[in-house]
């Protein structure tokens, strides 16, 4: 792993910085706006939005041209809209919707290019490795720093954590900038739907991705009010909810960390990983009232899903050709991030409706039911392989992307 990959590590980490303050404080401000389940879940189904509309025709920008430049780009304009939100941060509601569709849609291109440009800076045999510490730098930042800093900023003055924010995807900016790739595209402009078709005719892949799929909606069910969650049933500060979110984190770094390990010596990794989940999401819904006992079941939780999530995106870039994997990335993003707006929707209706740890109950339900049903088709499946190897070997385990 060379320079070009350590800035682009880097780059993501400053980045996520800014995505875990944002994480915090978006919710918080919308609290500071309405009470009502339905509108605040709206932040949500807004902000996600963009990865149903647009995803495909993110991953067909990343076939045809240059990702580093593309990256760049969608940087300054995140930059740019953070600085507004800030700006303009005592705006209606509506306001807040607005930017949350714009910021969900410049993000979906780092999504897109990220793929590409992983497999451009390492070796086949290292990749593994490279997600793991993409994966565990990025939880750090985005859900173990992030969260109780952007509360914290938040408390001290609503529109510090949108500001430092913009700071971090300047610094990202600054960081890619200094990354030397080759540009070497196809002449004829790829078909944004191609990568989509290889996906579904894809079994192993297809599988992973209803897994994913059903994954994120349930995390968007619950997600959606998790700022009521944590206020009403945990007693938690401004400040505090910042700390619960950050607890997702401390599995996702150790996940992350030793998901390599994990993957290539112990065969039905990815399987536990499968069944585990929904236990965990058990736990919080059941018997945990308290900061402490949450954050035990998310330990646990965020764990399994960083080593999915390892083991997914490795066997991703080996399988689909290079001049195909911006696509099939952005295809699998559209279906797997692309059910989140309707996730988040439900889980406002459901907890307006029958209060709110109902989509708790909902979200355990449907994902243990999927995951029971995928369990044969991914124990056939090598998600990974260990020690390099280019082909798939008998399996051994969520992001859920």
């Amino acid at each position: 792993m060379g320079r070009n990959w350590y800035l682009l590590w880097s780059g993501s980490a400053v980045s996520a910085l800014g995505d875990g303050l944002f994480l915090a404080a978006l919710p918080l401000l919308a609290a500071t706006l309405t009470q009502d389940p339905k509108l605040i879940a709206g932040v949500s189904f807004f902000g996600t939005l963009p990865w149903l509309l647009v995803s495909l025709s993110a991953g067909a920008a990343a076939d045809r041209y240059d990702g580093r430049r593309l990256l760049l780009a969608a940087l300054w304009v995140q930059c740019a809209l953070m600085a507004v939100l800030a700006a303009f941060h005592n705006a209606h509601i509506a306001f807040l919707y607005g930017m949350a569709f714009l910021i969900g849609t410049a993000e979906t291109v780092p999504r897109a290019v990220g793929q590409p440009l992983i497999k451009a800076t390492v070796e086949n045999h290292l990749l593994e490795r490279a997600n793991g510490r993409l994966f565990a730098s990025q939880s750090t930042a985005l859900q173990f720093l992030g969260p109780p800093l952007g509360g914290l900023l938040f408390a001290v003055a609503v529109p510090a954590p949108f500001w430092v924010n913009a700071l971090t995807f300047a610094i990202a900016a600054a960081l890619v900038t200094k990354m030397r790739t080759s540009h070497d595209k196809p002449p004829v402009r790829p078909k944004a739907r191609e990568g989509l078709r290889w996906l579904l005719n894809h079994k192993a892949l297809r599988t992973i991705t209803v897994v994913s799929a059903t994954t994120n909606l349930c995390i968007a069910m619950t997600m959606a009010t998790l700022v009521l969650f944590a206020q009403q049933r945990l007693g938690l500060t401004n400040a505090g909810f910042g700390a619960f979110l950050a607890t997702l984190a401390c599995g996702g770094v150790a996940g992350g960390l030793f998901a390599e390990r994990l993957i290539s010596r112990y065969r039905y990794t990815i399987s536990a990983t499968v069944v585990l989940i929904p236990l965990m999401w058990l736990g919080i819904a059941t018997v945990a009232h308290d900061l402490v006992t949450v954050a035990v079941f998310a330990v646990v939780s965020s764990f399994c899903t960083a080593v999915w999530g390892v083991a997914t995106a490795s066997f991703r870039q080996r399988t689909v050709p290079t001049e195909l994997l911006g696509r099939v990335s952005s295809a699998q993003t559209l279906i797997t991030w692309g059910v989140q707006p309707v996730g988040a929707l439900l889980g406002g209706l459901t907890a307006d409706w029958f209060g709110l740890l109902a989509p708790w109950y909902v979200a355990i339900t449907l994902r243990t039911v999927v995951g029971v049903l995928s369990l044969r088709s991914l124990q056939r499946t090598a998600l990974s392989t260990a020690g390099g190897s280019e082909h798939p070997v008998p399996p051994t385990g969520l992001s859920a992307g």
